[in-house]
C-alpha cells in the first residue's frame, strides 16, 4: 500500500470546533475542519482546513457497502445497513454477520477482521461471563468483512487475501470511492480492522456522502440506485449500523440524518434536505464530533435547534463533579457570515 502524504491533517489550520466546560472553567478544547455543504452542493460553511488529507476510517464503510451491491450482491434492510455498520456486537448484529456469511456458504472462520468483544455492555458482560474469548464476528466491522466475503463469493473472487489492496473486491471499492468522490483516491493504507482505507479531503468526503443521501432508487445509473437502497436501509434499520441508545443510532432514529462516524474523530451526517456535512477532530476524540455535525447542521437550517437539543442528553454530553452534573461539551467555532457557492455536482 502507498505511504501516506507527509504533512496529513496538520495543525496549521486547525479552527477550535468544541469545548469541554467544568464549572465554568474550560477544560479542553477540540480543534479540527469542518465543511457543510448545501442541497445544491455549495459550501455553506468551511472551518480548519478541509482541504488537507485525511483518513475517513469507517465514515468510508457507506462506499464499501455500495461498492459490494455494486459487484452484484442482493443487499436491503438490516442486512444493508450491517454492511455499514461500526456495529455493538448484540445478538441481532451477531445473527445478521451469521446469514451474510451463511450466503456465502462461509463460516466466520473466514472473516480476517481481528478478535474482539462486542461493544455493547449487556452482550460483553454475557459473553465475558459465558468464557467465550473474543472472537472477530464481535467485532465491531464484522458486518462489513462478512458483506466483503459474499461479494467474493458471489463474483468467484479468491477469499483468501479479499483485504489486500491489489484484491478484484478492493479495486472494485476504490473504483467506487472515486465515483462518488469525484477525486482520486490520495493514498491507501491498512484501517483498524485491516481493510484498505483511502486517503481523502474533507470536501470530497462530503460530497461523497451527500450523492448516497441524496441518490433516487430511479435513478438510470445502478450505481445511484444502491446508493439510495442504502440510505433507505440505514434510515429504517437505525439499530444495525450502531446499536439501542448508541449515538449514531440515536442520531439516525431521532433526527433522520444519514450518519456514520469513524475511527480518530470524523463524522458524517447528511439532513433529510441534502446538507452534508463532514468533520475531523484534530485529536482524535470522538465525544464531540456528533454535537458538532448537529450544531452544523442546525446552523444551516437543515435541521431545527429544538430537534437537536431534544437529543442532547442522549449523546453523552454532560460533565459530571461526583453525581452532580457540572458542565458539558458543547461546540464552539464562529457562525459562518456568509455562504460561499460551489457548482452542484453530486451525482454525475
Amino acid at each position: 500500500m502507498s505511504a501516506a502524504p507527509r504533512g496529513t491533517f496538520g495543525t496549521d489550520e486547525a479552527a477550535e470546533l468544541a469545548v469541554v466546560e467544568r464549572g465554568g472553567f474550560i477544560e479542553s478544547r477540540h480543534a479540527g475542519s469542518a465543511i457543510v455543504l448545501g442541497p445544491d452542493g455549495a459550501v455553506v460553511a468551511s472551518h480548519g482546513s478541509p482541504a488537507a488529507p485525511m483518513l475517513p476510517r469507517s465514515s468510508m464503510k457507506p462506499f464499501q457497502a455500495i461498492a459490494v451491491m455494486t459487484a452484484g450482491v442482493a443487499l436491503d434492510g438490516a442486512s444493508a445497513a450491517l454492511a455499514t455498520a461500526s456495529h455493538a456486537g448484540t445478538a441481532a448484529h451477531v445473527s445478521l454477520v451469521r446469514s451474510l456469511l451463511a450466503r456465502a456458504n462461509l463460516d466466520e472462520s473466514s472473516l480476517a477482521c481481528p478478535a474482539d468483544l462486542p461493544l455493547d455492555g449487556e452482550a460483553r458482560t454475557a459473553l465475558l461471563r459465558s468464557g467465550e474469548p473474543a472472537r472477530p464476528i464481535y467485532m465491531t466491522c464484522s458486518g462489513k468483512h462478512a458483506a466483503m466475503l459474499l461479494a467474493c463469493a458471489q463474483n468467484g473472487w479468491p477469499v483468501e487475501g479479499y483485504l489486500e489492496a491489489q484484491h478484484p473486491l478492493q479495486q472494485q471499492i476504490r473504483d467506487v470511492v472515486e465515483r462518488l468522490t469525484g477525486e482520486k483516491v490520495l493514498a491507501t493504507v491498512p484501517d483498524g480492522c485491516g481493510a484498505p482505507v483511502h486517503a481523502m479531503t474533507l470536501t470530497s468526503l462530503a460530497r461523497g456522502i451527500q450523492r448516497i443521501a441524496t441518490a433516487s432508487e430511479s435513478s438510470p445509473f445502478a450505481l445511484y440506485r444502491n446508493a439510495a437502497v442504502l440510505r433507505r436501509s440505514v434510515l429504517e434499520n437505525a439499530w444495525a449500523i450502531d446499536g439501542p441508545g448508541r449515538v449514531n443510532t440515536v442520531v439516525i432514529e431521532k433526527l433522520g440524518v444519514f450518519a456514520k462516524w469513524g475511527a480518530e474523530g470524523v463524522m458524517v451526517a447528511s439532513a433529510p434536505d441534502g446538507t452534508t456535512v463532514a468533520l475531523k477532530m484534530l485529536d482524535g476524540a470522538l465525544r464531540a464530533a456528533t454535537i458538532v455535525a448537529l450544531a452544523l447542521l442546525s446552523d444551516a437550517g437543515a435541521l431545527q435547534r429544538t430537534a437537536v437539543a431534544s437529543v442532547i442528553p442522549e449523546l453523552g454530553l454532560d460533565v459530571l463533579g461526583g453525581a452532580s452534573v457540572v458542565g458539558g461539551i458543547r461546540p464552539s467555532y464562529a457562525r459562518p457570515s456568509a455562504r460561499a457557492r460551489t457548482t452542484d455536482n453530486r451525482e454525475a
